[in-house]
């Protein structure tokens, strides 16, 4: 089992990035704007499915890839350098859309639409599985036990900010779209803050140590 205090540094990790800006996020806060809380709940749902996908496969993958290539470290390490930094460019590039600027004409979708939608957009989002393959092995360690019960320690620990986070999302976004319209300079403070972080944490893997 990995150690507490292990636990906690890779929550606050998967804090910081599930508040970034990507597909889930987007299309979550869309929902929600134009069909509703109830829209946004069920759409979370599936998306929450989505994750349970991506952490099944990449604990298996992690199992047989840590074990079958002894350089595999470095270079999944290496992709999550490069993630990272992807990211932090992501929040601060020129003309980047405002997610909270959402589409109002969106087509009514029924529960099993939304669901699967949901799923979906999590699943065919290579991005994700980059992140599982790239960041879970930096708090891996033979020492702690089965690989596979670590991966997926850490993915519902995971799936548990993922989840808390967005949901707090889906029910405040109509309010929160409301004061970045109101206040624009809080969106630039809120992108920069952003690839602060994403960046600190991309040094702070670049300069850990292999296992």
């Amino acid at each position: 089992m990995i150690p507490l205090n292990d636990i906690l540094i890779f929550a606050l990790s998967a804090l910081v990035l599930v508040i970034s800006p990507g597909p889930n996020m987007i299309y979550l806060i869309s929902r929600s704007i134009t069909q509703g809380r109830r829209a946004g709940l069920i759409s979370l749902a599936g998306v929450v499915f989505g994750f349970m996908f991506h952490i099944v496969m990449v604990s298996f993958g992690l199992t047989a890839v840590l074990f079958a290539v002894p350089f595999a470290y470095a270079t999944l390490k290496s992709l999550g350098v490069i993630y990272l930094l992807y990211l932090a460019y992501q929040a601060i590039k020129p003309n980047g859309k405002n997610i909270f600027e959402t589409s109002k004409d969106l087509p009514y979708d029924k529960p099993g639409k939304l669901f699967s939608t949901g799923f979906f957009t999590n699943v065919l989002n290579p991005k994700v599985a980059v992140f599982y393959l790239s960041f879970f092995p930096q708090f891996i360690k033979a020492e702690y036990g089965s690989i596979m019960t670590q991966s997926l320690q850490l993915g519902a620990v995971q799936v548990l900010i993922s989840f808390t986070i967005n949901f707090i999302i889906v029910l405040t976004a109509s309010r929160v779209a409301l004061f970045f319209a109101k206040k624009p300079s809080w969106v630039k403070v809120q992108k920069w803050f952003m690839a602060s972080i994403l960046t600190g944490l991309a040094i702070k893997m670049a300069l850990s140590k292999a296992k």
